[in-house]
């Protein structure tokens, strides 16, 4: 989820700094060369909402965009918004309520863009963009990416700036001295089942008296329990939300509540197994465990990375930042090892396409176009300079966000970033299999009971039938409200 989850929440700004920033008006003040919104003497300014990390950019992002051949009539003013997605959420739902003009391009969660474009807060670029503009996102960009920034009418209202997926990330060096063989079963690219993670997550933990963990995650009841690790671990059984990947995005209210199925149970009880072990009520006896700690059901990203990066764990569920922070020289450097997530079924096996394999929850922003804007035409040059490929991979080499065009994977500059980039095959083969989030105009209330529920299921005292049978009445009751 990256900066889609709270993870961020601990290294962002705050929104009561952000508005002291903006004068407490949201326009950014004293930032660009002439009055904001107005065309100076060097033509239009074009305000562009992202965070801090891009301001500490700003420099090297514009004269990448410059050199990919925007115009230098053309001024960049960067804002820079909340690290906290809620707040940017909720700051950009009260400018485009009040239909400012400013700002012009708008970073948006993959999580929550659809939202604004149900409610027609958003331009719609598949009417603005040049065609071969369009080609390019539709075509070269992940498609789960581009899925979440889509109308159910196929319109293009965003262009994914970057995209995130989750790894396991593994103490390559523990799991070599215990036997086994990453690099000769090419762990980094072929994923390995939930029976045999479990299996080599036991056996390693068992052989290192002292390491206390074997597999960490997060389990809060929280978004990202909804969004992503519970997602990842239901759709890699075959399960989930509403049926099919076509009803992700709806049409609310007019699709199947499928988190009762078999398979959504079996990848619950599965994970009850991993953490409280295979004598424990409701769990496996395929799986060995217990290899996590009940602590897991209280934790977050940040919570769960710091037993795995004080050498406290084997294997580790998170974004690509754990990855840039742990693959470090002074860190584990070349001892850390990452895969794409195991699966439960192979995709040939799930019922529903899309399922099963080495499924990954979807993180990543958009660029998007304020409806209000009194300059769209630069708005839309500078999202053309954008999906430059020396324009993504600046932003890859400067800020670590990774390239939304899979073939930028591939690529030797893409390799060369420092520690990130010795890891792209992995995240290639994430990307090829991510799974958005089921984001409607309902998915927050749809979330809360969700992660509630599931975190209840997790739970010593859960019961994985009982959970989702009264989960899928509770979202069946949301979407015919909805």
């Amino acid at each position: 989820m990256t900066e889609s989850s709270e993870r961020a929440a601990s290294s962002g700004v705050s929104r009561r700094d952000f508005l002291q920033a903006t004068g407490g008006t949201g326009i950014a003040v004293g930032v660009a060369s002439g009055p904001v919104g107005a065309v100076t003497s060097q033509g239009a300014t074009i305000q562009w909402v992202a965070n801090q990390e891009a301001k500490g950019a700003e420099d090297a992002i514009v004269q990448a965009l410059r050199d990919a051949g925007l115009s230098n009539d053309i001024e960049i003013n960067l804002v820079a918004g909340s690290n906290i997605s809620d707040d940017i959420q909720a700051q950009f739902q009260q400018w485009l309520s009040a239909g400012r003009q400013k700002p012009d391009i708008m970073r948006m969660d993959n999580g929550w863009t659809i939202p604004f474009l149900v409610r027609d807060q958003l331009l719609n670029l598949s009417e603005n963009l040049p065609q071969d503009v369009l080609d390019t996102v539709n075509n070269e960009y992940f498609e789960a990416a581009v899925s979440t920034a889509t109308s159910q009418e196929g319109d293009l209202y965003g262009v994914p700036l970057f995209v995130d997926f989750p790894t396991i990330q593994y103490r390559k060096d523990l799991v070599e001295d215990a036997g086994f063989d990453p690099e000769g079963e090419n762990w980094a690219t072929e994923s390995i089942s939930w029976q045999r993670f479990s299996e080599v997550t036991n056996t390693v933990l068992n052989e290192n008296d002292d390491i206390d963990f074997g597999f960490t995650f997060q389990a809060q009841a929280y978004e990202g329990l909804s969004c992503c690790d519970f997602n990842e671990f239901m759709s890699s059984w075959g399960g989930t939300y509403f049926g099919g990947l076509d009803n992700l995005f709806g049409p609310v209210g007019d699709r199947p509540v499928t988190v009762d199925e078999q398979q959504v149970i079996d990848s619950i009880r599965m994970v009850r197994t991993f953490i409280h072990g295979p004598d424990a009520r409701a769990t496996s006896s395929d799986f060995q465990g217990p290899i996590t700690p009940q602590a897991v059901l209280q934790w977050t990203e940040g919570p769960s990375l710091a037993p795995f990066t004080n050498g406290n764990a084997v294997m580790h569920r998170n974004w690509p930042f754990a990855i840039r922070q742990n693959g470090t020289e002074d860190n584990f450097g070349t001892d850390l090892g990452a895969m794409p997530i195991p699966f439960g079924v192979t995709a040939d096996e799930a019922n529903y396409e899309g399922t099963g394999g080495p499924v990954a929850a979807l993180g990543g922003w958009h660029n998007t176009v304020n409806p209000n804007s009194q300059n769209k035409e630069a708005a839309f040059e500078v999202l053309r300079a954008f999906t430059a490929d020396d324009v993504q991979i600046t932003i890859f080499e400067e800020l670590g966000w990774s390239p939304p065009k899979s073939a930028l994977f591939e690529s030797d500059r893409a390799a060369d970033v420092p520690v990130i980039g010795r890891y792209l095959d992995t995240l290639k083969v994430a990307g090829e299999n991510a799974i958005p989030r089921p984001v409607t105009a309902v998915w927050p209330q749809e979330s809360a009971k969700i992660a509630q529920q599931v975190n209840l299921a997790y739970s010593q005292q859960g019961n994985p039938e009982q959970n989702m049978a009264d989960l899928k009445a509770q979202i069946e009751q949301i979407e015919q409200s909805g």
